[in-house]
């Protein structure tokens, strides 16, 4: 019998494979995606317009074939005007000659002085240096008495230089048009594309959800919408961004006094689409034409710090701010994937790295097999709250974890920082101690950083904890006439959870008592519990139940007119189910969050 072996390919190597093969393709096939890409940016800038002619009852290729001209129309003319500024600052530079003879004259570095004489000592011995020695010939054999010969200079090659024959006009207009073909075949492919994106924009919709299929047709959905919001959201935001930056550059070379002041801000606008590089060509030119005019340097050094400040803010703030909450995409990843797209598709993918960046997130956001991408490149937070201090407290960077709380302090109470970080560290901590995983060091490290930030953060909490229990229910709270007694119900972790619950109840005006793990419960003896006191029983998972069972069965045998209130911190069940886990004689009250527990400590309508 021949038995066939399962692949032993894991899903992950699978997906590294099928992205290596996906980049693969992306440049091996550019010459086509680029211009596709191109058109795709197009048609979403342009789809708006198209949408809005069609709700006014015209067709949807006249609307779409009107907006492409109007767009191509405007376009032109803008580019026109700018080239014909240009044209007139390159015309006029002659005549600031002498102010550019100046500046490079300035440049120089002088003759005179300590280093004007060390900058030419420097030149003249690597003159020295780069001339290569004349050979020295022996003198012939048959000259005595000191006679010399004349060294023998060996002949240079004499260069030689071909020249073309003078090529008739038609040659002349071909090496003048041959530069610009790729282009503006790129062009042209992106209008066509565009246009017939636009055009059948429906029916290029249906066909991909029935390519993924029927079954998919929920997730398509959301993924195509999510992509086409983000993406035109941005595309939005660069426009408004870029905007702004040329109205004030225009303006700050306006009140400077540089020439053409709005050719300059609207170049500056229209170059920044380029990331990075755009910025730098925007700068250079006002910059060298503010070098010509001037005769002084103050006035060029303002071209130059106006800019360089407008950038700083803007690259550095403006826009990581906005594209990252608009598009999903962290900061850093859009500098990465720049990088990235630059790489494999030149200076067309430096223009188009955002909205490809964006396709990418949206993709690992919706399809399980590419997720990593979305934890990459996404802007959300890569660990919660909880994992984030258990992390630290494991790796015991004792003022990292104090950074996560106090981060977490500025817009929440202690009550909100218990319950939603605390605990739940606490109870993956548990979970690795049962499994054998966290060693003693950094267990004894994780209790005992937390007592003292227990006992240091209170003072720290933006908001009150009763108002926050108040706002969870729909009585008001009020303290009880008798004690609370917290009781662990089984380890240290159960008495760091009944400390933070005494803690709790203490800043609510509560009388507290917490007793440290004591299963034959020989400390009630001192304290001596009466009717009116309460018992709050504190368990975390995973041995939660069994030990609070336990726990509660004593209680109640011994005092069983005393009120039990049981704390299985986390648990995600019904309570009313998990009350039936307890057995008779039961608690009166099963809780799973410290706010809860604090509402059935505190209302006194609470009954089991």
């Amino acid at each position: 019998m021949i038995r066939h072996s399962k692949s032993t390919v894991s899903p992950g190597l699978l997906n590294i494979a099928i992205l290596v093969v996906v980049v693969a393709v992306l440049y091996l096939a550019r010459e086509l995606l680029i211009p596709l890409a191109y058109a795709v940016t197009l048609s979403l800038i342009l789809a708006p317009a198209v949408a809005w002619l069609v709700k006014l009852r015209l067709g949807r290729v006249p609307a779409a074939l009107l907006v492409m001209g109007m767009a191509m129309a405007g376009a032109s003319a803008t580019g026109w005007v700018i080239f014909n500024d240009l044209i007139d600052v390159a015309n006029q530079l002659p005549e600031y000659r002498e102010n550019i003879h100046k500046k490079l004259e300035a440049i120089r570095a002088p003759n005179t002085g300590a280093v004007g004489r060390a900058a030419a000592s420097v030149k003249e011995l690597g003159k020295e240096l780069a001339t290569p020695p004349a050979p020295v010939v022996p003198p012939p054999a048959g000259d005595r008495a000191g006679r010399h010969a004349a060294p023998i200079v060996p002949s240079r090659p004499l260069p030689v230089q071909v020249v073309e024959a003078p090529a008739n006009e038609l040659l002349s207009m071909r090496d003048m048009i041959q530069p610009f073909l790729r282009p503006l075949g790129v062009f042209g492919m992106v209008l066509i594309f565009s246009l017939f994106l636009m055009v059948g924009h429906n029916d290029l919709r249906d066909r991909l959800f029935r390519l993924v299929g029927v079954s998919q047709l929920n997730v398509m959905t959301q993924a195509l919408d999510d992509a086409t919001r983000r993406v035109s959201k941005y595309l939005l935001l660069q426009l408004l961004v870029n905007a702004a930056f040329g109205a004030l550059c225009g303006t700050g070379l306006f009140l400077i006094g540089v020439p053409y002041a709005v050719l300059w801000g609207a170049v500056a606008a229209i170059l920044r689409i380029v990331p990075y590089v755009g910025s730098l060509v925007a700068a250079a030119l006002p910059l060298i034409l503010s070098l010509a005019v001037f005769d002084h340097w103050m006035r060029p050094l303002l071209v130059f710090l106006l800019f360089v400040i407008l950038e700083l803010v803007t690259g550095n703030w403006v826009e990581p701010w906005l594209y990252g909450t608009h598009t999903g995409v962290s900061a850093l990843a859009l500098i990465l994937t720049t990088v990235f797209w630059t790489v494999l598709w030149g200076p067309a993918g430096l223009i188009l790295s955002t909205p490809l960046t964006v396709c990418v997130v949206v993709l690992g956001r919706y399809v399980p097999q590419f997720a990593f991408l979305h934890i990459l490149l996404g802007d959300e937070p890569a660990l919660v709250e909880e994992a984030q201090f258990y992390q630290r407290i494991l790796a015991m960077d004792d003022q990292e974890s104090r950074a996560v709380i106090d981060r977490y302090l500025t817009g929440h109470s202690l009550l909100q920082l218990c319950d939603s970080v605390i605990v739940p560290a606490l109870t993956l901590a548990e979970h690795d101690r049962h499994k054998g995983e966290l060693d003693p060091d950094r267990e004894q490290f994780l209790f005992l950083s937390i007592r003292e930030m227990l006992a240091e953060i209170p003072d720290k909490a933006a908001k009150p904890e009763l108002a926050d229990a108040e706002a969870a229910g729909d009585a008001e709270l009020a303290p009880p006439s008798g004690r609370i007694l917290c009781i662990p119900a089984s380890d240290e972790a159960d008495e760091v959870t009944a400390a933070m619950l005494a803690l709790l109840l203490e800043r609510s005006g509560c009388v507290v008592i917490a007793f440290a793990p004591d299963p034959g419960l020989q400390q009630l003896a001192f304290v001596q519990p009466a009717a009116d006191d309460i018992f709050c029983i504190s368990a975390l998972p995973p041995f939660a139940f069994s030990h609070a069972r336990r726990l509660s069965h004593k209680l109640r045998e011994r005092f069983p007119k005393t009120r039990i209130v049981v704390g299985v911190w986390g648990f995600a069940g019904e309570t009313e189910q998990a009350m039936q886990r307890f057995q008779t004689p039961r608690p009166d009250k099963l809780v799973t969050s410290l706010a809860d527990a604090i509402q059935a400590v505190l209302n006194p309508a609470v009954s089991g």
